[in-house]
């Protein structure tokens, strides 16, 4: 028997495997669990080569997954000025004002909706804090911008637009260019006229950002994107001079229009991968957002709007799952409102006993009770952001709640209905919707509030999670999520040796202590890549 490359001592190992739910000590050889047990049973592991490291006390779980993150697209969402501390419309033109410009543009990004205060979205509300530059404000969701008069002229947008998805360039009754744009289509008409970074800015930005992500205990991100084509060719560049910090699952769009072709390229685009990364799974939307008014709604929202589906013809958002379905390709589905969820559910179900445990759900913000068990019975992965919550009030009085109105606003982010219903919920962070760092995730889950926030009243308290249920939810419901249950989510042989160590314990340390825990240890593929 060879040596370890790497022995793991003196910790409380919670390894979620039925089969030896505890331990103190795990051996890793070539990025593998060899060995699972005590110091003492495990000595023989030990040899020359072998880094040997005493955690001392501290609590090992399987590698904590972000099931929900943008670290690559994000990159693009989360440049230029932070909006993210804005709270009202006075601080929202003074950020502007004091805004750094690139090559003359004004980029920003992060707002909250709430910040407007109910008033519609104007540019008329924001030029005379810019002095005429073009200017980019994209808002917390990553579903709408608030764009200046400069900006749309450089963009050619002087009234309304058609698209194949459902997207508006939203204009006042005598039809001008209110500024605000809603979903993709309408969004990329100015953000692809924004300064770009270099390649090799990327490149840093991107190791950077992941190394950031490991320092809070993530060992992988199931990431909702492809970003653009120059993605693959990006991380095998990164791959040539390093490891990865973070494994990282891409799942490239599918978008309203895409015809065989499409299809037949996102099938194709499986095969890509390299050490620490592939592309795994495909991405669709049903529905966009409840502030923007594009949820899909059985009822309308208080405004008359969330009644239509982001693919115009729902039938055919099912003839592409199906046909990706056959194909062996398993799909994601952004489906925030009960109708979108519905028909999402209706989709896998016409898929019968071969859909199971093949597709998921994200997001699911408002859902009536009833539908829970349908993901239970179907084997639909629901994945969902309890840091979400953060931009909710237990009064409705936000954006968000007052859209809804008090019934449906009540029946927010069901997480612990899903899991009692016996589902599978992985969780996320969506992030740069809300910020990546898996402390806050496991915290919120079980507080439904932001961990430190004593001010603030938790949303729908009913719904949280305990901590064992939290901690599964970023492990081993995250595996089940990708159909890699039988490698990875659980400290058991034979399974990556991608493993977290926290100062405390995440099942049983309070979870506002939580939120802030020291990460003694972060290995993925059996290197270290964080050492606290």
């Amino acid at each position: 028997m060879s040596a370890a490359d790497l022995l793991l001592t003196g910790a409380r190992v919670r390894t979620l495997d039925p089969a030896r739910p505890e331990a103190t000590a795990v051996a890793v050889k070539d990025g593998v669990i060899t060995a699972v047990g005590d110091e003492a049973g495990l000595r023989e592991w030990r040899g020359s080569g072998t880094e040997h490291i005493d955690l001392s006390g501290a609590t090992l779980t399987p590698g904590l997954v972000d099931a929900h993150s943008h670290p690559v697209w994000g990159l693009e969402m989360a440049t230029g000025t932070d909006l993210t501390a804005v709270r009202d419309l006075d601080q929202l033109r003074a950020a502007l004002a004091a805004a750094e410009r690139t090559e003359g543009w004004i980029v920003a990004w992060g707002l909250d909706h709430n910040a407007f205060g109910g008033r519609p979205l104007d540019r008329a509300l924001i030029e005379d804090a810019i002095g005429g530059a073009p200017a980019f404000i994209r808002l917390y969701d990553g579903h709408s911008a608030l764009a200046s008069g400069a900006a749309l002229e450089r963009a050619g947008i002087t009234g309304p637009r058609t698209f194949v998805q459902r997207s508006t360039v939203v204009c006042d009754p005598d039809g001008r260019p209110t500024g605000h744009l809603i979903e993709h289509a309408a969004m990329d008409l100015v953000g692809e006229r924004l300064p770009r970074p270099s390649y090799a800015e990327r490149r840093k930005r991107l190791v950077e950002l992941l190394s950031g992500m490991a320092a809070t205990g993530l060992t992988g991100a199931h990431v909702m994107d492809l970003a653009d084509g120059s993605v693959p060719g990006l991380l095998a560049a990164v791959e040539e001079e390093t490891d990865l910090p973070v494994r990282l699952r891409l799942a490239p769009w599918c978008m309203p229009g895409a015809d065989e072709e499409a299809l037949d390229e996102l099938v194709r685009l499986q095969r890509e991968a390299g050490r620490l990364w592939r592309v795994g799974g495909v991405k669709f939307f049903m529905d966009g957002t409840v502030e923007g008014g594009t949820a899909w709604l059985e009822h309308a929202d208080c405004r008359g709007e969330s009644t239509e589906a982001f693919w115009p013809d729902p039938e055919a958002y099912t003839a592409a799952v199906h046909r990706l379905h056959h194909a062996g390709v398993r799909t994601a589905t952004h489906a925030i409102g009960d109708a979108a969820v519905r028909h999402v559910l209706d989709t896998v179900e016409a898929l019968g006993e071969g859909g199971r445990l093949r597709h998921r759900i994200e997001h699911i913000e408002t859902v009536p009770g009833g539908l829970a068990a349908r993901f239970a019975a179907l084997g639909v992965i629901a994945s969902m952001q309890p840091t979400h919550t953060a931009y909710t009030r237990a009064d409705h009085s936000d954006e968000w709640s007052k859209r809804l109105g008090d019934e449906r606003a009540g029946r927010a982010w069901r997480c612990r209905d899903l899991r009692d219903a016996g589902a599978y919920l992985a969780l996320g962070s969506d992030w740069p919707i809300a910020h990546y760092d898996v402390r806050q995730v496991l915290a919120t889950a079980r507080l439904r509030r932001l961990p430190g926030a004593y001010d603030t009243e938790p949303v729908t308290a009913e719904q949280a999670l305990t901590g064992l249920m939290a901690l599964e939810g970023c492990t081993s419901h995250a595996a089940v999520a990708a159909g890699e249950q039988q490698v990875s989510g659980r400290i058991a042989v034979g399974h990556r040796a991608d493993l977290t160590a926290f100062g405390v314990d995440p099942v049983t340390a309070p979870a506002d202590e939580l939120g802030e825990a020291p990460v003694r240890l972060t290995v993925c593929g059996g290197r270290v890549v964080h050492w606290g």
